[in-house]
């Protein structure tokens, strides 16, 4: 048994050393190799500086033209409801985007308070029930508080027929 456990041992042992190598040697590698590299270009003369001579970017006009030009034409020219909602002014696609925006949020607002009046709702009759629960509660242990105390005294009535039954000796009869 101790000499599988040393093979394991082995083995495991051999794995970690493996794993770390795989993990660290590229980095190790071009760590040692930049260095070496590094040195030997230090004797050497130093590097002249990279000219980037790159044309500028092209705008979005340049690539597409088409682009800038939002408005195309013959774009929903079959559809009399597109065609319409086209010819509105901009302004007045605005209004309606607004009124839009009001309308939902008013329908937010709306659901909010249903909601938040129904949250209202069930706290409250929660919290009827619990009062009941807890005047149930207070009930009970008054009862059980009677109860332990006429359980005393009715312990206590019965020591005391005990004890004078066995002063008279009507014990055995």
């Amino acid at each position: 048994m101790a000499r599988r456990s040393g093979n394991c041992m082995r083995c495991l042992v051999i794995f970690s050393v493996v794993s770390a190598l795989l993990v660290c040697g590229p980095a190790l590698y071009w760590k040692l190799n930049k260095g070496f590299v590094g040195s030997a270009r230090s004797t050497n003369s130093i590097c002249p500086p990279c000219v980037c001579d790159f044309p500028p970017p092209l705008s979005l006009l340049q690539i597409a033209p088409g682009l800038a030009n939002l408005s195309i034409t013959g774009c929903g020219s079959d559809d009399p409801e597109l065609k319409e909602e086209m010819e509105k002014p901009f302004v007045d696609l605005l209004t309606e985007e607004l009124k839009l925006q009001e309308a939902v949020a008013d329908e937010h607002s709306r659901h909010m308070n249903v909601t938040l009046a129904e949250a209202k709702r069930v706290a409250s009759q929660y919290q009827k029930e619990a009062e009941k629960c807890n005047a149930a509660t207070e009930i009970c242990e008054s009862a059980r508080e009677r109860a332990q105390a006429l359980l005393l005294k009715e312990r206590k009535i019965t020591f005391l027929w005990e004890r004078r039954a066995r002063q008279l000796g009507w014990e055995g009869e």
